[in-house]
């Protein structure tokens, strides 16, 4: 591409989504998350919502946004750790299935099952044998789960190289990030198109009618993150659940209490 092409194809990005435009779109969407979490819990619904994606596409900032301001108890984050030994000898979705929802509840994989077709294949953790049957096993698996009455949603977060190096190196500076770049991010950071490869056959091998990737621009996050959460209320059909009209009531007489003269231990006013 000459320079003319990429000033062209650069203009022809939109710009970054203001902050406060964000913030009132966010709030806008976050009434309708309620209104949905409701639905979910009136109707039992089962929704099970995979997020999958490079290293820095902002998968942790876009479940941060879909679940803080809804209850933990419907929407659940699942983010299991290395499997342990016992774990390593199990079938290979096992370690997956206790986690996957109930009637009245959502829940949200930070990474999940797909990890054999991703971070493991391409760092050999497994043969590829046992990678080629987990890309086969897996369309049927998710068809018993839809077979019975989940909602399976699966969203693949891609950002391009450049704005993943501004990302990963913005953690190396930031002390609240560090946490956020392990020496496996570094390694997948330069296999780069290891990992393109290792997505092109995930995406061959499972991306189905019942269970398609939903794949989204995520180089700017604030834009990404609306677009999902629009996305996934326009794919979980839902309405306002019946309630009964709140009101609060009225607070009881002190009568006879009397404020303590015990010495609370008040931790210091410094803000």
């Amino acid at each position: 591409m000459g320079h003319n092409d990429k000033r062209q194809a650069d203009s022809a990005k939109p710009e970054k989504l203001k902050g406060k435009e964000y913030l009132r779109q966010l709030k806008q969407l976050h009434v309708e998350l309620v209104t949905l979490q409701e639905w979910v819990k009136h109707k039992g619904l089962k929704v099970c919502i995979v997020f999958e994606g490079r290293d820095g596409a902002g998968k942790g900032g876009t479940i941060k946004a879909i679940t803080e301001r809804v209850s933990p108890r419907v929407f659940r984050v699942v983010a299991l750790p290395a499997p342990t030994e016992r774990e390593k000898s199990q079938m290979y979705l096992q370690r997956y299935v206790p986690h996957f929802p109930a009637g009245g509840e959502v829940v949200i994989f930070d990474r999940s099952w797909y990890n054999r077709a991703g971070v493991e294949r391409v760092m050999g953790f497994c043969p590829e044998e046992q990678v080629e049957r987990f890309l086969k096993i897996t369309p049927l698996v998710e068809k018993a789960m839809v077979d019975s009455g989940i909602v399976l949603l699966k969203y693949w977060l891609e950002v391009s190289p450049e704005e993943q190096t501004r990302r990963l190196e913005a953690r190396i500076q930031d002390g609240r990030k560090t946490w956020k770049l392990s020496p496996m991010d570094l390694e997948s950071y330069s296999r780069w198109f290891d990992y393109s490869r290792a997505r092109d056959g995930m995406f061959a091998a499972t991306d189905t009618p019942w269970a398609p990737w939903f794949v989204v621009r995520s180089d700017d996050k604030k834009r990404a993150r609306l677009n999902i959460i629009k996305h996934l209320l326009s794919r979980i059909p839902y309405k306002e659940a019946p309630r009964d009209k709140v009101e609060l009531p009225k607070r009881q007489k002190a009568k006879d209490y009397r404020e303590p003269e015990y010495p609370f231990k008040y931790i210091p006013e410094l803000f």
